[in-house]
């Protein structure tokens, strides 16, 4: 049985909310047109979770019911809503959850001080999530390196057949501002050391 980490709420809301996590959701990587011939390239990631303030959501959705009538400004309107993949955990400790993508990721021992610091939420780049076992998830890892945007319009369409659950608000904020820290980590220049060549300059932020 795993250690439940999480509370969460099943009843949607009648707007996309921070913490809300959908099913079967397409990250488009890039469109082309190439001889008459609409190329579109995506991904589609089993579940997401929604990272952008709720705030700004909750703005967005009042202005979209308001559309209709005449509005003094536009400036409550999202293009977007971000979001990040929920990645199965005993995956990532296999370095095989972007194996799809024909991608090889690092190997975590699980039992090791790297498995379990990253279950306690102490690893700055990832953030562990283990369900109830009334949610259809496994435990779970988001990978602060990963995120793309959807269209909120679009987003907000999937909501009835793809919406799953939506994180209580103590654990969404601590998603959240683990999320806004790793983005707003420095890089430091790397440093060489005595008596070696000096290399490229480069920048280093695990």
């Amino acid at each position: 049985m795993n250690d439940v980490n999480v509370r969460v709420a099943i009843r949607r809301l009648k707007r996309i909310s921070q913490g809300d996590i959908f099913s079967e959701i397409d990250c488009i990587e890039y469109v082309a047109e190439r001889r008459g011939v609409l190329e579109v390239s995506k991904l589609v990631f089993p579940f997401v979770v929604v990272l952008t303030q709720d705030c700004d959501l909750e703005q967005d959705a009042r202005y979209r019911i308001r559309q209709e009538k005449p509005q003094s400004s536009d400036d409550k309107k999202l293009f977007s809503a971000l979001v990040a993949p929920l990645y199965n955990a005993e995956h990532v400790y296999q370095g095989q959850h972007l194996a799809d993508l024909g991608l090889t990721m690092t190997v975590m021992n699980k039992a090791k001080t790297e498995g379990k610091t990253l279950r306690q939420n102490e690893r700055p780049r990832y953030h562990y999530l283990s369900f109830p076992e009334s949610v259809p998830i496994p435990p779970s890892i988001v990978d602060f390196k990963h995120y793309f945007s959807v269209n909120a319009a679009y987003l907000a369409k999937l909501r009835q057949k793809h919406f799953v659950c939506r994180l209580s608000e103590l654990y969404r904020e601590d998603l959240s501002q683990r999320f806004a820290a790793y983005l707003a980590r420095i890089g430091l220049p790397s440093i060489p050391t005595a008596g070696a060549p000096s290399p490229a300059p480069s920048i280093s932020a695990a």
